[in-house]
């Protein structure tokens, strides 16, 4: 399982994977999603959506969210992985985020599922 290409049998079960695998697919779409809300690129944001989360997420919505987290408490600087929370029909993931204006540990979360086989990222929030 070494891209996210590689999730894209309708068969396979996401819950079925280790860990370490559930990892290797979603954490590069954490980067993405990350690094988009950083440069305030929608299409770099939102790459990895469903499209209910991409109905919410509009480009000028993002727009406001990330100028004002990112006068407040600047830019995401790194992050931890917590734990990975299994459900029949989606994967949620913990994260421990640092930003680059506060020293505060900023919890992160997101939650994927697969409809039609393609892993993609439905919930996404950090407070």
């Amino acid at each position: 399982h070494g891209c996210l290409n590689d999730f894209e049998n309708p068969m396979t079960d996401l819950t079925t994977l280790s860990d370490a695998e559930i990892l290797e697919l979603i954490e590069p779409m954490m980067d993405r999603m990350l690094e988009g809300s950083a440069r305030i690129d929608h299409a770099m944001h939102v790459q990895d959506f469903t499209d209910r989360l991409k109905s919410i997420v509009t480009e000028e919505r993002l727009g406001e969210m990330c100028r004002d987290y990112q006068a407040r408490i600047g830019v995401f600087a790194a992050r931890r992985f917590v734990r990975l929370y299994r459900r029949r029909t989606s994967v949620a993931a913990v994260w421990v985020l640092s930003m680059t204006g506060t020293d505060d540990e900023m919890v992160l979360q997101a939650a994927f599922v697969w409809p039609d086989g393609k892993l993609l990222m439905d919930h996404a929030m950090f407070f």
